[in-house]
């Protein structure tokens, strides 16, 4: 069954919806109210690209001000919808006669954007959930924005205490998705299936948002490839399942890959690639127990491949951030054969890459970035505001002959300067021998006062 079948058919259903906009009072005719004049198709233009900006529900009441706006709001540029307790739509059955009804009376007309937003509803019990019926509706009804011809899809179904990760992601009918005209789509908190995942048949799409998704691929299909029209790719807080998937988008320009579980992707070639952010924390599988003291036979300990899981698709980029938990090993292990990072201009890394191997990651990166301009290294702050914040420049005698010869800015961000702070300076003298701010006061251990030297 079709989309806009489906719709149609979940209206008949409830003539109770009718209330929702279909009984509305009859309109007398005011002296003013001529209807919309010959020639005036541009003024209906910007009043429905002007309704696209309102919330569904207030789009519809305009039905009332007048003759020429009865069936207006029918075509508002963009459609809004959000549900959950406390709302409009604050019931299941509300939710789903409304999304209905509203739907079929468009007659298919095309969105230029579509943003549906549901929440948890309350049932007796005093729990929250998602019901049943309202995620049919809701996978039927992205069908059919996607026949509406929409630019921009937005589905945000949000999680029991914002913790996907406790409430499981929400399973959307395994299809794939085909469209000529759709160029950015936003999927919060759905389950995606190996078809659902192939945009191949959507050659606008350029840009891609997954967050609290389900992105896990079964044995045989565990490459993810995006069409070469993707230009913007952001993964967080999203599921990734226990193989490691093979993800390929070769004309991406940026890259946002944050708080992901289960294990990390392995990213393919992207010469293309401008900026990128990769934060690799607690929910990844790829932990080293040798960082608890323990006997550990994980990747990194048990096998001596070289082959690159993150840093060789990144190697193109010209801004990249690099932030890690100091016990998952990718970064480590990814350091055996680091690529050469051969347009890196700006890099923001933490503390992972100062207190691991007595600094050999971060002089291995340095090492293999020949055009590198600004560093910026955040210690022990993982959160702004940083309270200290230390600006420095490269006294060019003292740099090494390995360091490239443009880096001419180094940032310290910290919460504050202590012992560990310290050990970074000492150990990497020559870069902040020359920093820009006059001696601090640092306190040390036993309380005392000591002063940091340049």
């Amino acid at each position: 069954m079709g989309a806009a079948a489906s719709v149609a058919n979940g209206v008949t259903r409830s003539s109770g919806a009718r209330h929702l906009l279909g009984e509305m009072l009859p309109l007398k005719k005011c002296k003013h109210d001529t209807g919309a004049a010959a020639g005036d198709s541009e003024g209906i233009d910007v009043l429905a690209h002007i309704l696209g900006f309102l919330p569904a529900e207030e789009a519809v009441r305009t039905c009332v001000l007048a003759r020429r706006w009865r069936h207006l709001w029918k075509s508002a540029t963009a459609l809004h919808v959000v549900a959950a307790d406390g709302k409009f739509l604050g019931t299941v059955e509300k939710l789903v006669e409304f999304g209905d009804l509203f739907l079929t009376l468009r007659e298919g007309a095309s969105f230029d954007m579509c943003e549906i937003m549901v929440g948890y509803f309350s049932v007796p019990d005093g729990n929250w959930h998602v019901d049943e019926d309202v995620l049919r509706r809701l996978s039927i009804w992205f069908r059919h924005a996607v026949m509406c011809r929409v630019r921009f899809l937005k589905f945000h179904i949000l999680c029991n205490n914002n913790d996907c990760f406790i409430s499981p992601c929400h399973e959307f009918e395994d299809l794939p998705l085909v469209s000529q005209h759709l160029k950015r789509l936003e999927l919060f908190g759905v389950q995606l299936g190996t078809s659902l995942l192939d945009f191949s048949s959507c050659p606008a799409l350029e840009h891609l948002v997954f967050k609290w998704c389900d992105i896990s691929m079964p044995a045989e299909k565990i490459s993810l490839e995006f069409p070469r029209s993707l230009k913007y790719l952001t993964m967080d807080s999203s599921y990734f399942g226990d193989l490691r998937v093979h993800i390929y988008a070769p004309s991406l320009v940026s890259l946002h890959f944050d708080d992901f579980r289960g294990r990390t992707p392995v990213l393919g070639s992207m010469p293309s690639l401008v900026e990128a952010f990769v934060q690799i924390t607690g929910p990844c599988f790829d932990i080293c127990g040798l960082w608890w003291g323990n006997h550990c036979d994980c990747e990194h300990c048990e096998s001596s491949d070289n082959n690159s899981v993150l840093l060789k698709g990144l190697s193109e980029a010209r801004d990249l951030t690099l932030i890690s938990d100091p016990a998952m090993f990718i970064f480590r292990m990814d350091m055996r054969c680091c690529p050469t990072f051969s347009k890196l201009k700006t890099l923001l890394l933490n503390d992972y890459w100062c207190v691991l191997d007595d600094f050999c990651a971060l002089s291995c990166i340095l090492e293999h970035s020949p055009v590198l301009e600004k560093l910026t290294l955040q210690l022990f702050s993982q959160w702004p505001p940083h309270k200290v914040q230390l600006k420095g420049s490269i006294n060019p005698r003292l740099r090494h002959a390995s360091i490239s010869e443009h880096l001419e800015t180094v940032e310290i961000k910290c919460k504050v300067i202590d012992e560990r702070v310290l050990k970074v300076f000492q150990r990497y003298k020559k870069f902040w021998a020359v920093v820009d701010q006059p001696p601090l006061p640092v306190k040390n251990c036993k309380g005392k006062v000591s002063r940091l030297e340049k």
